[in-house]
């Protein structure tokens, strides 16, 4: 088991353009337990945040652009400056960044993260259901994201942001982004309005009708949609690492 961990989970270089909500609104506590605050050290030594989602007890999924080392993993967290009683502190085992992830495209831009240890469930730490595999979003539908990164006036959030966002149809972002792929991205976020996700959300989840079925990836210019990591797209690879490491 240890020869297979080390095969699948290869390392990858650190990345520093992380993504926020801006315009949004604070959550209502634990409204969102599925919700994971990510740290980890870059190449630069500099402590970085993304946002993630709790998947099963033992793992969390977040954007492969979030990996980095010391990660870790605090969970049923709204304040995370605070030690709230709910609040959970998880170190990840190991990073399992999709093997196929470019940092050019943001292609497959997705990760698992095994915890050392599993979560407690309860009513503040819950996990998310994943899209099934026929599952398509689509345009002008209306989900949600949340996350603890920057906000408007350009501080870090130290509570739960979050904002509602509409799905564009493909073309919206094929103009904007080169690599903009409808297979396995999906194009997020009004133009005509300012709220958004920014520096520090990458990593946190689309969530349509209560399902996961995005993956904060790139994009934080006001007024311009986000792309953001399709996961019905990656179901197979998703369950392949979570059936390899199942705990009894």
């Amino acid at each position: 088991m240890l020869l297979l961990l080390i095969l699948l989970a290869f390392p990858l270089p650190s990345r520093t353009f992380i993504a926020v909500i801006k315009w949004g609104t604070e959550a209502r506590p634990h409204s969102r337990p599925y919700m994971a605050f990510i740290r980890f050290i870059n190449d630069n030594h500099l402590w970085r945040r993304c946002g993630g989602f709790l998947v099963r007890e033992d793992f969390v999924m977040t954007a492969a652009h979030c990996y980095g080392r010391n990660m870790s993993i605090i969970l049923g967290a709204q304040n995370i400056k605070k030690k709230e009683e709910t609040r959970q502190d998880i170190l990840v085992l190991q990073a399992f960044p999709h093997p196929e992830y470019s940092n050019i495209s943001r292609f497959n831009d997705l990760m698992l993260l095994k915890l050392k240890q599993k979560a407690h469930l309860n009513s503040a730490v819950k996990t998310i259901t994943l899209p099934q595999s026929q599952d398509w979003v689509m345009p002008n539908q209306m989900c949600s994201v949340a996350g603890w990164g920057y906000l408007a006036n350009g501080n870090c959030s130290d509570t739960l942001q979050e904002v509602d966002l509409q799905v564009q149809n493909k073309e919206t972002c094929q103009r904007i982004y080169k690599y903009y792929n409808d297979s396995i991205h999906l194009c997020v976020g009004n133009p005509q309005r300012m709220k958004k996700t920014e520096r520090g959300d990458s990593g946190g989840p689309l969530v349509c009708n209560n399902v996961a079925q995005g993956i904060v990836c790139l994009g934080y210019k006001i007024k311009v949609p986000t792309i953001y990591t399709r996961i019905s797209s990656f179901l197979p690879w998703i369950q392949k690492i979570m059936i390899m490491l199942q705990i009894p």
